[in-house]
């Protein structure tokens, strides 16, 4: 079964390091490996790794710049799960909904 792209983003961000440094990206903007370590409480080759996994999964993209390479977060690719948030809070309040209509009811 090939996995839906939420999955694939669950699953990426479900590491806390990996969450951390997109969520830094987000609030900070384009930052270098060596930005984004002497902030990770990770080793460098570590937060590289992480990078790796969040660009596989779209959620950043790398620009060469010299010998440094800067990272920034795509917050377009958190689509998906936006969509499927939506869809479970469409699911949750028609359920919630039918609940208060028994209680309506059972209160008569």
């Amino acid at each position: 079964m090939t996995p839906q792209p939420h999955d694939i983003l669950f699953r990426t961000l479900a590491d806390p390091t990996r969450r951390a440094i997109f969520e830094r990206l987000c609030r900070d903007g384009d930052l270098t490996v060596g930005a984004l370590t002497a902030k990770a409480g990770v080793s460098q080759p570590a937060v590289s790794k992480h990078l790796g996994v969040l660009k596989q999964a779209g959620l950043v993209r790398d620009r060469h710049e010299g010998r440094n390479t800067h990272y920034s977060a795509q917050l377009v690719a958190l689509a998906p799960l936006v969509d499927w948030t939506s869809r479970m809070t469409g699911f949750w309040q028609n359920r919630f909904d039918h609940l208060e209509d028994l209680l309506k009811r059972m209160d008569q």
